[in-house]
């Protein structure tokens, strides 16, 4: 039988067994390890013999990004400096970049929990897997092909942009597996179509991981390319990197590693856990994480847990796709509103594209003032922008309760990126 990668626990409550022992073990070594854990426990009066049941994750103090920037270069170090085998930051744009330490069981979690990835997408050792994400000291890259090398297929490690070689890649080694961004992925499908090369290539699947892949997206680059499958992969620097879940074949959700990390969904505002299926933000805690252990560390990511089990089979648990960060809420007029509300909306619309920006203004008045920005569909009809515009505004005030401009471009008028997409433009005074 071929090697799997997926844990051995019989049920929830073997799970369960196993995350409370692994959590008494988390805050034991980093209460020992690192000073920061060390006071911030004691400032709450809680010592490691407090924790006895996995309710009492609720007594740990949180963790936040500034918790990491303020420890710079090596915070919540909770292992000498000695066992540390690799460093890997975040691409943060403001202040200094999050650095994360690994140590050798580390790199040893990250490579087995990201083979159970592609386990969980069905490939097979005879896959070709054509990495175009971002290496360096980015997690992307050497992630997606630690992962792949662990599990046994083959790594086309080509990294982002270059769309002549993606494309020659793609017909000469026959790459069955592309992992990139969502808007990258849009960018390959639209080239190859163009191109002609369809009918030249083996792909089969895409990975997408770093942004929200939308609805309509995932539809454009599954008619372009006629894909079996395109999957959701979360994961974040601070928590290993890209890896840490993955949506089965079934795709009625995410599957993430409990087994690796405790996760919680808790308000934003209030920090208190929401009701269940509700939206908020994740936290995540660690359970076998050497060299930075997190502790409720909170993520800014909004997702909500599914309650009832996958159709799959497996007893792993389930998130929502990312709709957005905490941070990126765009308050207009009085309403908050995430980015991944008016993908939604806009995502049930047939004729206009995949693709769309948000631009906000305060105008001479004083009132903000949104204009959203469309492709039309490649098989609308030029005369049918009016009514497009008319479908877009009704369909974001039906969905967000708030008035907008809708701006309506041909097809393939706006810009492609090789990596995230900006869809946000916010012009109002800070």
């Amino acid at each position: 039988m071929p090697k799997t990668f997926m844990p051995s626990f019989a049920n929830i409550s073997e799970l369960q067994s196993h995350q409370l022992e692994c959590l008494k073990w988390t805050v034991r070594h980093a209460y020992s390890g690192s000073e920061h854990y060390r006071g911030a426990m004691e400032q709450v009066g809680l010592k490691p013999e407090d924790i006895q049941s996995l309710n009492d994750i609720e007594k740990l103090p949180l963790t936040t990004a500034d918790d990491l920037k303020s420890g710079y270069p090596f915070p919540l170090l909770s292992v000498p400096l000695s066992d540390v085998v690799r460093i890997h930051a975040s691409s943060g744009t403001t202040g200094k970049r999050k650095i994360l330490t690994y140590t050798q069981n580390d790199l040893e979690d990250w490579a087995n929990f990201f083979a159970r990835c592609y386990e969980m997408a069905e490939l097979t050792v005879e896959d070709r897997v054509q990495i175009a994400v971002g290496y360096g000291v980015w997690t992307a890259g050497v992630g997606f092909q630690l992962g792949c090398e662990r599990f046994g297929a083959m790594a086309v490690p080509v990294g982002p942009g270059n769309v002549d070689m993606q494309c020659e890649f793609l017909v000469d080694l026959q790459s069955t597996v592309l992992c990139c961004t969502a808007s990258m992925g849009l960018l390959m499908a639209e080239e190859v179509n163009r191109r002609g090369l369809s009918d030249k290539i083996a792909l089969k699947k895409m990975i997408f991981g770093s942004e929200r892949s939308s609805d309509a997206m995932r539809q454009r680059i599954g008619d372009l390319l006629g894909l079996e499958h395109m999957f959701d992969i979360p994961g974040m620097t601070e928590l290993y990197g890209p890896g840490t879940g993955l949506d089965c074949t079934r795709h009625e959700g995410i599957h993430y590693w409990a087994d690796y990390y405790i996760l919680e969904i808790l308000d934003p505002d209030t920090l208190k856990p929401v009701p269940p299926g509700e939206i908020g933000e994740m936290v995540v805690t660690t359970l076998k994480k050497e060299a930075v252990p997190l502790i409720r560390y909170r993520t800014r990511d909004l997702t909500r847990l599914i309650e009832h089990p996958c159709s799959c089979g497996n007893i792993l648990p389930l998130h929502d796709r990312i709709l957005g960060r905490s941070d990126d809420m765009i308050i207009f007029r009085a309403v908050n509103i995430y980015p991944g509300q008016i993908d939604s909306a806009l995502s049930k619309i047939d004729d206009i594209g995949s693709e769309y920006q948000i631009i906000i203004d305060r105008g001479d008045d004083g009132r903000d003032y949104m204009t959203l920005r469309v492709e039309s569909h490649e098989s609308a009809e030029k005369d049918k922008q009016a009514e497009i515009k008319r479908k877009v505004e009704a369909a974001i005030k039906k969905a967000l309760l708030v008035s907008c401009n809708a701006e309506v471009n041909n097809h393939g008028s706006m810009p492609r990126s090789e990596r995230k997409s900006k869809r946000v433009f916010d012009n109002r005074p800070s």
